[in-house]
């Protein structure tokens, strides 16, 4: 069954099984968490990506990581992260989202813009890739802080409710944005878009949120739940994010000290 809130594409499907497929065969041992419930099948040879990125392998592993093994890593993907404005072809809201675990914590992230630039003209060049890893850093954007003494607030475009928009009208926020995909909240953090990314709702899972919280922490951000607890990625733990989140580069304690208390007790973790 597939309602207008629950839009699987073949674009899904095919992501995540090349994803995972290609994951699984470099990584027989690391427990892969995707969005879609594919059924298990020989996945087609021309899905698997077998090469690797010169550029990141010239980095040193930050040495809090060099003794993991690949059995304590638990990886979650979102094939496909802003399905619904993928489908109204609202393409740059668009995100692939890998994200890798380990103890839990969400330790390095990969966010890929398969569409950025798509309006730019014949000679731009199509898609990029944003990755970080924690005590490393974060690659392929410009980190630049939002305007200083202003609230720009990125929420929801397509999940509205009456408490997002109460918890956002709390907030006194300058400028609200609503654009599509956990994703793209995050990357409008980093590029100094917006200064809080709000969503006072259930909703968002795991797989969401797992990529750009590494990326996020990776350059000094924070991101939690409405009630600022941090999100578990251990493998056993429950894929929705219950309690909203709340999301910022700089400044989260002036944020999550005005989310109402009525707004918190609508929002059990």
């Amino acid at each position: 069954q597939s309602g207008a809130n629950d839009l699987q594409t073949e674009a899904d499907r095919l992501v995540q099984m090349s994803i995972c497929a290609s994951l699984a065969r470099k990584f027989p041992k690391v427990t892969i968490i995707g969005e879609e419930d594919l059924p298990p099948h020989d996945v087609a040879e021309e899905l698997i990506e077998d090469g690797h990125c010169e550029e990141i392998l010239k980095k040193p592993c930050p040495p809090q990581y060099t003794g993991i093994k690949e059995e304590e890593l638990v990886i979650w993907v979102d094939p496909l992260d802003g399905t619904k404005e993928y489908t109204e072809g609202l393409l740059d809201h668009v995100t692939v989202l890998i994200g890798i675990a380990y103890g839990g914590k969400a330790i390095a992230g990969v966010i890929n813009q398969p569409y950025y630039n798509y309006e730019a003209g014949a000679d731009a060049v199509l898609g990029r890739t944003i990755w970080g890893v924690l005590g490393m850093g974060a690659f392929g954007f410009e980190l630049t802080e939002a305007p200083a003494g202003k609230h720009i607030i990125v929420t929801t475009r397509s999940h509205s409710s009456p408490l997002v928009n109460d918890c956002i009208t709390a907030l006194n926020p300058d400028t609200v944005i609503r654009v599509g995909g956990a994703g793209n909240k995050v990357i409008q953090l980093i590029e100094g878009k917006a200064s809080a990314y709000v969503f006072a709702s259930p909703g968002c899972k795991k797989w969401d949120t797992c990529a750009p919280e590494a990326i996020l922490h990776a350059v000094g951000g924070k991101i939690t739940d409405i009630h600022g607890n941090s999100f578990h990625y251990n493998k056993e733990v429950k894929h929705m994010n219950s309690a909203g989140v709340l999301a910022t580069l700089r400044n989260y304690d002036y944020y999550a000290s005005r989310i109402p208390n009525t707004v918190k007790q609508s929002l059990v973790p």
